[in-house]
């Protein structure tokens, strides 16, 4: 019998129980990739990721990352809980306050910056390891109206027209007119499976400009049936994504823009959301995402040795 340990976290909150949740085995080593799936699926949160060690010696650790569905080449919430949950445990060794660290992901190696108070790490933030990429031309707003139960007036139009963006997992990004249309907002699967399960971002994150929490610029809630996710919480990968959406989108030529994005308030799991995008010469050339995170639990799982050998 083999003994996994494994941490839960709660990622883009300081408070337990908001946030997205999160898994981390802090050492998968020797479980096979059909069994991390079946270990994603068990525990059923949006993400569950095993370390292992980096195939690069300059790099701190190899991270893989499961959704109950599929594996991810990026995201951002397990990048940035793994970073808090293995400097938490002593991991990562925490000696200035700022602790800069390199995971291997799908895309690449990310980078990620820890923070962190007396030796405790209290946030961190990745840095994209790819830069905003758009996609192609998305539905006609009927339809994304009617996938996602709302009226085609919901849906802004013109400069604030949905568009799709990938910094390593394409999303949908459609701006909506206020957080009525927002909390509204759910996914018609009959319409999805028409309309956007073969798209080039089949994962859709709905937003307005309309916050509730003072401090925030916007609200966003994220549904993804093709990870097997109904809505996230928070969404890492969908935030990167997002600064290039709203990067292009912003006259200023040369500087760092910065937004706050309030996301799960609908689901009862309020996060917060830290996006940067910095430009030069009108060129976004990186974006940053973070947040605040807090442990919640620990424990371990018993597989047999016959199932790793044999999974």
């Amino acid at each position: 019998m083999a003994r996994y340990k494994f941490y839960t976290a709660d990622v883009f909150t300081n408070v337990i129980f908001g946030g997205n949740q999160l898994a981390v085995f802090p050492d998968g080593r020797g479980i096979p990739d059909s069994l991390m799936q079946k270990i994603a699926r068990e525990f059923n949160l949006s993400e569950t990721a095993f370390v292992f060690p980096p195939k690069e010696p300059r790099h701190t650790k190899q991270l893989r990352i499961f959704t109950p569905a599929t594996e991810l080449p990026f995201a951002g919430h397990p990048t940035v809980g793994t970073a808090y949950v293995l400097a938490t445990i002593g991991e990562i060794l925490l000696e200035e306050e700022t602790t800069k660290v390199v995971f291997e992901e799908g895309v690449g190696p990310v980078g990620v910056a820890i923070h962190s108070q007396n030796g405790k790490p209290v946030s961190a933030y990745l840095t994209a390891a790819q830069l905003p990429q758009s996609g192609p031309n998305p539905p006609e707003p009927s339809t994304l109206a009617a996938i996602l139960c709302l009226n085609e007036d919901d849906l802004l139009v013109g400069e604030w027209s949905s568009a799709a963006v990938s910094c390593g997992v394409p999303f949908l990004f459609v701006p909506v007119r206020d957080r009525d249309a927002l909390r509204r907002a759910s996914v018609n699967r009959e319409h999805w499976n028409s309309h956007l399960k073969s798209f080039w971002a089949p994962h859709l994150y709905v937003f307005c400009f309309e916050p509730e929490r003072q401090g925030s610029d916007l609200r966003a809630r994220m549904f993804a049936p093709a990870m097997g996710i109904e809505e996230d919480p928070a969404t890492g990968a969908a935030a990167s994504a997002l600064a290039g959406y709203l990067g292009v989108r912003n006259s200023i030529s040369s500087g760092v823009l910065q937004w706050t994005v309030e996301q799960g308030f609908e689901m009862g799991r309020p996060s917060i959301l830290d996006v940067q995008a910095e430009k030069v010469d009108g060129q976004i050339v990186a974006v940053r995402v973070g947040g605040q995170s807090v442990m919640v639990s620990e424990g371990a799982i018993e597989i047999p040795e016959g199932l790793l050998k044999n999974d």
